[in-house]
């Protein structure tokens, strides 16, 4: 007969570690995602996979504040793209020179109902946008580079901060460009979107992890907005990709205009200022820089490096 396990706890109840790790339960949390490799890619949609320049939501912007009778430059209207809609919407009226217009205009600050009132407008201004143009075209080489990793058993994620109805409309364009990710998660499936991490975590939910923490290690985010290059920190790597981003351009036709050298130093300070504000581990042009990040990575975990 076996001695009692109750009398090898301590007297807090503590139970032994060689006792714990042989229980079924926890052997499976151990077992989870131990490669000391890539094993998850989670992307962003405008700008990184799709939409150059992220026409989409920063044309929208600008019309929703101008029906509510506030004129706002796409500067403004770009500055704090990544974040989900609703609180871009916030952030913007937060914006010093608009808050001043604001004031100026209604006699008062801007409040949460105005926030609420241009997000009401903003929705369905959006889903036609996206209905009848054409911002869910591929970047180039990313349904190459992104089937290349999955053939590899890597997993790919979507995170947005556009709603799932949003999110849907993009997904399926790109789905008839060869574009099939493994899991999405919308600005609207979370209660705290980016940078806050749980758009990465629920994409891993969605694929059926069962030790997080091992996960989160083995994942990559890539996103070309600050916020976006943040999300999943400290627990993943990140990676800013600035040659289609938000902070290159107001627009694709605005690029079709630029010389050659004014394009080169805009795509110079997109690229600077990923480096400077967004804490990414990397800082690349676009997905196809992505294959020698990933080998890098997997170099830095097979040493015993974590995020």
């Amino acid at each position: 007969m076996t001695d009692s396990l109750i009398a090898r706890i301590s007297a807090v109840g503590r139970v032994p570690d060689d006792i714990r790790h042989a229980a079924a339960q926890q052997q499976r949390f151990d077992n989870d995602n131990t490669q000391r490799s890539v094993g998850y890619v989670m992307l962003d949609c405008s700008g990184t996979v799709m939409d150059r320049y992220v026409d989409a939501p920063a044309i929208v912007f600008v019309e929703v504040f101008k029906r509510y009778g506030l004129e706002i430059s796409m500067t403004e209207a770009r500055a704090p793209m990544g974040l989900r809609k609703d609180l871009h919407i916030k952030a913007i009226t937060e914006t010093a020179s608009v808050r001043d217009r604001f004031k100026a205009k209604f006699g008062r600050e801007p409040n949460q109902g105005d926030v609420d009132a241009m997000f009401a407008d903003f929705v369905p201004t959006q889903l036609n946008l996206l209905r009848n143009g054409n911002y869910h075209e591929l970047l180039p080489g990313v349904a190459e580079v992104v089937k290349g990793f999955q053939d590899k058993g890597m997993k790919i994620g979507v995170t947005t901060g556009f709603t799932r109805a949003m999110l849907d409309i993009l997904l399926d364009g790109g789905r008839k460009q060869g574009f099939l990710p493994d899991a999405s998660c919308a600005g609207d499936d979370v209660e705290a979107p980016r940078p806050m991490p749980y758009m990465v975590i629920k994409n891993l939910e969605r694929m059926g992890v069962v030790n997080l923490e091992n996960a989160m290690r083995r994942t990559i985010k890539v996103d070309d907005t600050v916020s976006g290059a943040g999300e999943g920190a400290p627990l993943c790597w990140r990676v800013g990709v600035s040659k289609w981003s938000n902070y290159v351009a107001d627009s694709w036709d605005a690029v079709r205009k630029m010389s050659p050298a004014e394009l080169e130093a805009r795509e110079r300070a997109s690229k600077e200022k990923l480096i400077r504000e967004s804490g990414a581990h990397y800082v690349i042009d676009d997905l196809r820089d992505l294959p020698a990040v990933i080998a890098d990575v997997n170099t830095r975990l097979a040493a015993g490096e974590n995020p």
